[in-house]
């Protein structure tokens, strides 16, 4: 999708209606109201590029869904690139149950510094998801197979936790389907390319410095 058609989509909506709107609807009366403090500085969630960046990326993601693979190299190439984004990781498991292991190994990692490692690697994985593709591709990357087990285990009421919180932020914002990227003040439901993600950070450097 390139950035003139995205523009003009629904796809890109402004944050801030999104935040000053109820959020939580009558099929939802359950869902906590969102926390926008804990949706962008949640301590326990991964983050990757520059901690200081000017323009922040909260990117919601399965790891079964192919439009997310898709796009997850341009966006990790455009992190890389620009030096000046901060990235945040929400694992958001709802294709299958594969999902939910695979977010869960991905989680785990973080506990030795694995996280992105993890996660570059379960994207990467052609397909579907299984028990041998991700365990193969987690130590193709690097990952401590034993130790990601033993974490698994004895970090699971701290992952278990942070999934509930993401699936909460995810509900309160009223989230369709993978992928989803809050890029400063906007929030896209599509699959971008790096031109149509460097397209969107600039327009949201343009509307932080306009305000």
């Amino acid at each position: 999708m390139n950035r003139r058609a995205l523009l003009r989509s629904a796809a890109l909506v402004s944050l801030a209606t999104l935040f000053t709107a109820p959020l939580v609807t009558a099929e939802k009366a359950a869902t906590p109201p969102l926390n926008v403090e804990e949706l962008l500085f949640d301590p326990a969630a991964p983050t990757g590029g520059n901690p200081k960046g000017d323009v922040t990326i909260v990117t919601f993601f399965d790891y079964n869904c192919g439009y997310c693979k898709k796009a997850s190299p341009a966006l990790e190439k455009l992190v890389t690139e620009d030096g000046n984004i901060r990235l945040v990781y929400k694992d958001w498991p709802i294709l299958s149950e594969t999902s939910v292991v695979g977010a869960q190994m991905a989680l785990a990692a973080k506990y030795q510094g694995k996280y992105e490692a993890a996660h570059n690697a379960l994207m990467g994985v052609r397909g579907g998801l299984s028990s041998s593709n991700m365990g193969a591709a987690l130590k193709q990357a690097g990952v401590d197979v034993a130790k990601l087990s033993a974490d698994l285990k004895s970090k699971a009421p701290e992952i278990g936790a942070l999934l509930k919180r993401n699936l909460d932020q995810a509900n309160a914002l009223e989230l369709q389907g993978t992928p989803v990227y809050l890029i400063g003040p906007y929030k896209v439901a599509a699959a971008l390319d790096y031109e149509a993600f460097k397209g969107v950070v600039r327009d949201a450097r343009e509307r932080a410095k306009a305000n």
